[in-house]
């Protein structure tokens, strides 16, 4: 299988100081794939990376073709990102926050089609279309956020932190959703997530980062049933 995406030797960072250091994975058509590692470690630096929001060395290949992504030209080519922080238009309601995300359609009537079909995908923003995102929920907040990433229908969805700050029961039902989004539309994820204890059953493979490094990089039950975890998040690697 040709992978979706791949880097290769990738390093990056903010300024003179690089986060990362000669990052190589890959992520193939339909996986679940997660970035995990302790505060720090570099997770959220890759995600921006490949979307172009920080400058890299190395090599990154979408579709086997090598880019230098910028933000516009990887959503056109099928890639979206969801930051942490569940970021919505607080004075827009909820469809309004979904027509933004297919700003690039070019096509108001295709734009609105696909905001209807999210919702409809999405009941509990069904129910609150017309009521403005800041009156939202924490997890509708979130939910929201990711259902704007797919107005794009991307093959590539970059999720960071989804369920970062939310009550137990939210957290199920957003990582619920992430199933649902890879088994009925077939979007493969790329997921930096600190709840690992949910994350992990869902994950076909995970990359485990220490100090910008990976360090293991294996299935999620076998990354489940070892210590590498412990060992990372205790320092001991």
């Amino acid at each position: 299988m040709k992978p979706l995406l791949e880097l290769k030797n990738i390093s990056a960072g903010y300024g003179e100081q690089k986060i990362i250091h000669d990052i190589s994975l890959f992520i193939n058509g339909g996986e679940i794939v997660a970035l995990m590692g302790p505060n720090g470690a570099g997770k959220s630096t890759i995600l921006k990376a490949i979307f172009g929001l920080i400058s890299h060395t190395g090599a990154l290949f979408y579709q086997e073709e090598k880019i230098i992504p910028t933000p516009s030209q990887i959503v056109k080519m099928g890639v979206a990102f969801v930051p942490q922080g569940r970021r919505v238009f607080n004075n827009l309601t909820v469809e309004e926050n979904l027509e933004i995300g297919g700003f690039s359609l070019n096509d108001e009537e295709e734009c609105r089609r696909r905001a209807k079909h999210l919702m409809h995908l999405f009941p509990a923003l069904h129910a609150k279309k017309d009521a403005y995102a800041g009156t939202l929920s924490g997890g509708q907040q979130q939910l929201l956020s990711i259902a704007r990433g797919l107005m794009m229908q991307p093959k590539l969805l970059l999720l960071d932190e989804p369920t970062l700050g939310l009550s137990p029961k939210v957290v199920k039902e957003i990582f619920q959703t992430i199933k649902d989004i890879n088994k009925n539309q077939k979007t493969a994820i790329l997921i930096v997530e600190h709840n690992l204890h949910s994350l992990l059953p869902i994950t076909d493979r995970a990359y485990v980062l220490a100090h910008g490094k990976i360090v293991v990089s294996d299935t999620g039950p076998n990354i489940a049933k070892s210590d590498i975890l412990e060992r990372v998040f205790m320092g001991k690697i």
